[in-house]
């Protein structure tokens, strides 16, 4: 992550929450390959994530191996062969528990975030 001096134009992920978005990805827009899932989260992120190619397929691996998708070969609108992905019932049923916690911890986080500064910082952080 950018230390506080030099803010990151993009963000930064937590670990786990990529998975998080591809399987959001799928649920909503069904099956889909593997370049169209990287720009889809961009789009959705308003460009605040840029995801390579070796980022997002880290990722498809994994979940796949999970049981969460599933994958079968296709073609592109390009007229391409590609890989295209799938969540899965299992897959469903995951994204419905991490959604349900990822949701708490931005509560939390934003209740946090929101208590005002009462006292003043003279000099050292306390």
């Amino acid at each position: 992550m950018a230390d506080s001096k030099t803010p990151a134009s993009k963000l930064d992920l937590l670990q786990g929450t990529l998975d998080l978005m591809v399987l959001q990805t799928l649920a909503t827009t069904g099956s889909l390959h593997g370049y169209g899932i990287a720009r889809r989260i961009e789009q959705v992120s308003g460009d605040q994530i840029l995801l390579n190619q070796g980022t997002i397929y880290a990722s498809l691996v994994r979940l796949q191996h999970r049981g969460w998708i599933s994958a079968g070969w296709g073609t592109s609108s390009n007229n391409r062969k590609a890989k295209f992905y799938s969540i899965t019932k299992k897959g469903r049923k995951h994204l419905s528990a991490d959604t349900a916690y990822w949701q708490r911890v931005s509560s939390v986080m934003g209740r946090v975030l929101a208590i005002p500064n009462a006292i003043p910082n003279k000099g050292g952080d306390q």
